[in-house]
């Protein structure tokens, strides 16, 4: 698996399809409204929010899948502005020339991941508002993620706000039992693994509630059974977390 990166061309992933991502109650209006953006061309602005682990760089993921075939495409460049650094490597002066623009010059859609990583740099925020205003105002695709809703969103400018507001806006939320459970059974299902739902209780139980740490305690489990030829059982799971 490919990891985000600050800016640079994202691949499609038949991982991280619309197809393959568990839809349950916390998400399904995140998920409508990412293939709405997908399909629907008079639909041109999306933002996403919702704690880490919830799913929003899935389907972020799976978009740009979406616009590479529509475009004949093998990958678009994207954002994510938790490793700023790798671009502006701490230096942020005013420039002539846009660092983020120059990178998204003529692109179908601007795809932008952890936009409440923005830095509070008066420099950064100008590139971001120009970049933001070439794609709306050229109706072109935007799709934006973070942990806060717009309003919320630090460092934003109360314009981009604005024109957020009046696009698609969903929250995805995965917390409750029922959403996890699900995602747990569609992973172990995917993967061809035997989990049985008190081992899917236990996990919730005694692992934090996001999916990296679960997904990570899930194929602990599965190695050490397929090492040891034994069934995943309760008993199995409490050896591997205790241990």
């Amino acid at each position: 698996m490919i990891a985000m990166q600050l800016v640079f061309d994202f691949p499609i992933n038949p991982k991280f399809s619309f197809e393959n991502f568990v839809v349950c109650s916390g998400n399904d209006t995140a998920f409508q409204f990412a293939r709405l953006l997908a399909a629907d061309d008079t639909k041109n602005l999306l933002f996403i929010h919702g704690p880490a682990g919830s799913g929003k760089t899935h389907l972020l993921r799976a978009l740009a899948g979406a616009f590479c075939s529509r475009q004949g495409r093998a990958t678009l460049p994207t954002i994510s502005f938790k490793n700023i650094d790798e671009i502006y490597r701490g230096d942020y002066p005013a420039e002539a020339v846009s660092k983020l623009g120059e990178r998204f010059l003529d692109e179908p859609a601007l795809l932008i991941d952890d936009i409440h990583c923005m830095p509070d740099n008066p420099h950064v925020r100008s590139e971001f508002w120009q970049l933001f205003n070439d794609f709306h105002d050229s109706s072109r695709k935007i799709a934006i993620t973070g942990l806060y809703s717009p309003r919320d969103t630090p460092h934003l400018d109360d314009h981009i706000v604005s024109r957020l507001l009046w696009g698609l806006v969903a929250k995805v939320d995965i917390s409750g039992d029922d959403s996890l459970r699900m995602i747990m059974k569609k992973l172990a299902e995917d993967r061809s693994i035997l989990l049985p739902a008190d081992v899917i209780d236990y996990l919730l139980l005694h692992i934090r509630r996001e999916l990296p740490p679960l997904i990570a305690a899930l194929e602990r489990i599965h190695h050490h059974s397929l090492a040891t030829s034994r069934k995943i059982s309760l008993r199995l799971a409490r050896e591997i977390i205790r241990a």
